[in-house]
Formats: structure tokens, sequence, C-alpha cells
């Protein structure tokens, strides 16, 4: 099982990045998938979430708007985090996760999943 996370980058405030996950050995369709991010000296936090058990998609306040998840619809384990409207804060290691078991998505973002990327960075600078 392996998660693969890319896109990463550079960018100015007020631009955009699209960030990727690929996975490996296993149907994403069958799991909730989370894009979290860590800021240097900052705990972890959650971003977006795909919810298998409702089908919906959940995002932290400070994003809602600017970020959409997305799943690929002809590559079945891909999954995309689309950023615009970029801001310094979003600077970050960003992560994709997966959970085959049902939770909350308050559980997600805050014990985390099954399976993890090692990650992309994310430069919002001028």
């Amino acid at each position: 099982v392996q998660l693969v996370e890319s896109g990463g980058g550079l960018v100015q405030p007020g631009g955009s990045l699209r960030l990727s996950c690929a996975a490996s050995d296993f149907d994403l369709e069958s799991y909730s998938i989370c894009w979290f991010r860590q800021a240097p000296g900052k705990e972890r936090e959650g971003v977006s979430c795909f919810k298998k058990a409702d089908g919906k998609t959940y995002y932290k306040d400070s994003v809602k708007g600017r970020f959409t998840m997305s799943r690929d619809n002809a590559k079945k384990n891909l999954v995309y985090l689309e950023m615009n409207s970029l801001k310094l804060e979003d600077t970050a290691v960003y992560y994709c996760a997966a959970e085959k078991s049902s939770y909350s998505v308050y559980y997600y973002f805050t014990q985390g999943m099954e399976h993890w990327g090692k990650g992309t960075l994310v430069t919002v600078s001028s």
C-alpha cells in the first residue's frame, strides 16, 4: 500500500497549485481520503476529506472556497487538491492519507488515518 503526493512547489500569493495523490496496490474508491498539512513549527492539521460513508467532501474553514478536492474519474486511484488564491499561511508540507474504516471527519483530522504518503512541499512566497 503506497500513497505518493506530487505537484508541490513555489507559488506567489494569490496563485494556484494542483496537488495529486496516487495510490498503488489498493483501490482508493474503497477508502476515505483526506489531505493534511503541516507548517514549520506547527502541528499537523486536516485540510479536506472525502468521507466514503456519505460520499461528501469536507473542508477546513480557512480553505473553503479556495481549495477543491476531487477524484480522477478515469484514473480511479488518483485524487487531487486544487488550491487557488493561495496565502502565505498555506505554506506547509501537504500529505494525503487513506482509511478503509469509517469514522467521522473529526476523528480522521485528530487521530489520523491508516495509510500516509510522504508529502509534498508547498511554499507560498513573494
